[in-house]
């Protein structure tokens, strides 16, 4: 049991500095979706995010891969996407990070696509 409680506490703090690193570079509309009641997913959650241009969703993704690896020494095991831009992707294995250009965020509309998952919206900072 206690195994399982400190893989929930990692994944929490995971999300926390994952979040923490879209806002410190002013992401637009995080949202976590929570997938662990959908059968047959790839992680356990997505955070979805947008940023208003490519150089504002590189350094997202750099703010998100430094908190982290400060925080936590946690590392994505998989980057996608840095060379254009439009849609980084970031794998922590229980966390998926989806960084989009906000045309492509738009586009792709991975919430309506995880529809069944439960989403939690996360408020910007003032």
């Amino acid at each position: 049991m206690a195994r399982t409680s400190r893989k929930k506490d990692n994944t929490e703090q995971l999300l926390q500095a994952i979040v923490e690193g879209m806002l410190e570079k002013k992401a637009h509309r995080v949202v976590v979706l929570d997938l662990r009641k959908i059968a047959s997913t790839v992680a356990d959650y997505f955070i979805v995010c947008h940023g208003t241009s490519t150089t504002q969703v590189e350094a997202i993704a750099r703010s998100v891969e430094e908190m982290t690896t400060r925080e936590l020494s946690e590392s994505p095991s998989h980057i996608e996407g840095v060379s254009n831009a439009q849609w980084i992707l970031m794998d922590y294995f229980s966390v998926v990070v989806h960084i989009f250009e906000e045309k492509a965020r738009e586009y792709y509309d991975l919430e309506e696509l995880w529809a069944d998952a439960s989403v939690l919206p996360i408020e910007a900072r003032a």
